[in-house]
This record gives C-alpha cells, structure tokens and sequence, in this order.
C-alpha cells in the first residue's frame, strides 16, 4: 500500500472514532498505528507489503495494549472504563471478613471476592464502602 494509502486510513479511523463511534478508543489506536505506519514508509522504511503489515500490526498491539486506556482516560475527561465506577458504593459483607483477609460480599446484586482494608473486622450483613479495586477484587472499608 502507498504510504499515502496509510494516512488515508488512519484520518478515516480517527474520524471515526471522533465524530461517529465511541469505540472507548479503539479506532483512535489503530488510526494512530495506521498514521506511524504511513510515516514509515514515507520515510522508506518499511520495504515490502508483508512488512508494512508486520509493523502495523506491531504498532497497534503496542499502542492498544500501552497507551489506549491513558488516552481514552484524558480525551473523555473521566476514568478509562472497568471497575472503578463502583468506587465509593456501599457493598454488603456476605461473610465475616478480618481485617486484611479476603472474603465474599454483595455489590449491585453480584458476589465479589472483597478485602477487608480497615482496621475492624466485618461482620456478615454489614456495609462497607468500596474504596478500591483490584481487578476482580474490592477492597472494603466498614461504613461509620
């Protein structure tokens, strides 16, 4: 593909992204990787098709796995998604849970696996507060 071609499909996917998708940032990567990989040959670097498509595809598994959530993060002006939307919720201890011990407790209707991060234990039944997640685990401070 000429370099040209790369700028082309790159303006196209950030337009995209920008004016008609929310892709949560997605297209905006592989736009990104489209426009270094245009600039690259326009440089001529890149020599053959199958190295130009190596390197695109390079290029957006970098970009995608690096940057997007930071990006995505401050082009929206709020947190890139996952599961910081329940920070702040107040969730139910299913179990008793030391403090530092993990153990289950009911957020919007779902069972977590929940660590206790206060300095008292959480008796079943009581409510704490979310106040972090760790991938698939909340974290839990008792609500005063």
């Amino acid at each position: 593909m000429p370099w040209w071609g790369w700028i082309i499909v790159g303006v196209v996917l950030l337009g995209a992204e920008m004016l008609a998708i929310d892709s949560e940032f997605y297209l905006a990567v592989l736009g990104g990787a489209a426009l270094l990989t245009g600039a690259a040959d326009g440089l001529g670097l890149p020599g053959p098709l199958f190295v130009e498509w190596a390197l695109f595809g390079a290029l957006s598994v970098v970009l995608l796995l690096g940057v997007r959530r930071q990006l995505y993060g401050w082009a929206r002006g709020r947190p890139a998604p996952r599961f910081s939307a329940v920070v702040g919720e107040l969730a139910e201890a299913s179990e008793r849970i030391e403090p530092g011990a993990l153990g289950q407790a009911t957020l919007r209707g779902s069972t977590w696996t929940a660590r206790n991060v206060g300095a008292s234990a959480l008796a079943a039944g009581q409510r704490a507060r979310v106040v972090r997640v760790d991938n698939l685990t909340i974290e839990l401070r008792a609500e005063e």
